[in-house]
């Protein structure tokens, strides 16, 4: 059984989105129906998490695969040839080799090659299976590769550009929670035995801080099992979908990262709808499966996008209308409905907001490294002078 992303109109004419458990499309889409539901569109959740397989572990890597089809095909080999000679570089019992021998057999048993695609959703999003079956009509395959290649590379910029951001805040916090739970799990626990019986000559705070130490050296089994369980619980929450879900709807309604990430997201969609309508896909066709990109928040509105797209009105003013844009994208957009070049525009607009979201991650990383150097540097500095305040006081009051 799958999850099948269902979008369709009811009876009132409400754009509703709904989320179906069936072993296929076929079955989600007449279970829809018979529940009152005038059935637009039906996705799984495999198209809207297209998946990268590391080659290293032998899977399927498809941006090695696209790149490899690109440099056979501009030699001159045929199509067939290209993954039959693929297929014979890949070691015999590996993914890959699978796949493109499954892919050789069934086109020459006559399928298009974007047929065979979809027989393996996981591995072939549907960005790129879209693109594919443009090209076939058009006969530009390698054109279309190139495309998806550089589609592929502008998204994984702002992703690594994140992903590096995020690592020095990572390590600093991972340092800063090991030395204060070494503070006290380890130190705090022997300190309160030297403090034992002079609990009221302590400060309040080193008083609670003893207490706390009485209480870790009694249960520190407790303790560890607490600690182990949520470095065991934390990794599989986070790959729940109501966890994530929850968690980017908590992202989005801080003030100051919210409207950052629906940027974020804004951009992959424009640049999502310019590789296929660069493709040569009709634009209602494209939103349907450009849309799927977008969170699930999101989705009804772009959904209403379409709809105003089937009946006849322009794809700025729908989008506008659904406030799916920005004043720069809006004039981009309005600019490429004037010189029919509303691919290249698209394009553009997400190029433009990718500079501006680089611009204010560096800008954001520059301010708070500091602060939670700062922070953390408090934390075990005000420990660490809980700990030894009643020293302190003691020599003072000797002296």
């Amino acid at each position: 059984m799958a999850t099948f992303k269902v979008r369709g109109l009811t009876a009132q004419g409400e754009l509703q989105l709904r989320l179906i458990t069936a072993g296929s499309r076929v079955e989600a889409e007449q279970s829809a129906r018979r529940g009152g539901l005038r059935v637009l569109d039906v996705q799984g959740d495999s198209f809207r998490r297209p998946t990268l397989f590391a080659s290293a572990s032998g899977n399927f890597d498809l941006a090695l695969f696209a790149h490899e089809l690109v440099a056979l095909l501009s030699a001159g080999l045929s199509l067939i040839e290209t993954l039959e000679t693929l297929a014979e570089r890949q070691e015999g019992a590996s993914r890959a080799s699978s796949v493109l021998n499954d892919l050789v057999r069934r086109m020459q048993e006559g399928q298009a090659f974007s047929s065979a695609l979809k027989t393996f959703p996981v591995i072939f999003p549907e960005l790129f299976i879209a693109s594919i079956a443009a090209s076939e009509h058009t006969g530009e395959m390698g054109p279309a590769l190139q495309r998806y290649l550089r589609y592929h590379e502008q998204l994984g910029v702002i992703r690594q550009k994140i992903i590096s951001a995020s690592l020095y805040p990572a390590m600093l916090c991972a340092v800063g929670a090991a030395v204060a739970l070494f503070l006290l799990c380890f130190l705090v626990p022997r300190f309160s035995r030297v403090y034992e019986g002079m609990e009221d000559r302590l400060p309040l705070a080193s008083r609670w801080l003893m207490h706390w130490g009485i209480f870790a050296s009694e249960h520190w089994v407790l303790i560890a099992a607490f600690l182990i369980a949520i470095a065991v619980a934390l990794p599989v929450m986070l790959t729940r979908p109501h966890a994530r879900a929850w968690m980017g709807a908590t992202l989005q309604a801080n003030r100051w990262i919210g409207g950052r990430i629906k940027l974020m997201q804004l951009s992959r969609f424009y640049r999502s709808l310019g590789l296929l309508l660069g493709g040569g896909i009709p634009v209602t066709r494209a939103m349907h499966m450009a849309q799927g990109l977008l969170p699930v928040r999101l989705q009804p509105a772009a959904m209403s996008a379409t709809l105003e797209v089937t009946q006849g009105r322009s794809l700025s003013d729908s989008l506008q209308t659904a406030a799916l844009t920005t004043p720069v994208a809006l004039r981009l957009l309005r600019a490429g409905e004037r010189n029919g070049q509303m691919a290249e525009m698209l394009e553009q607009a997400a190029s433009f907001h990718d500079k501006e979201i680089a611009h204010w991650i560096d800008r954001f990383a520059k301010l708070f490294e500091p602060v939670l150097m700062l922070v953390i540097g408090l934390a075990i500095g005000g420990i660490v002078i809980m700990l030894y305040l009643p020293i302190f006081e003691l020599a003072g009051s000797l002296g």
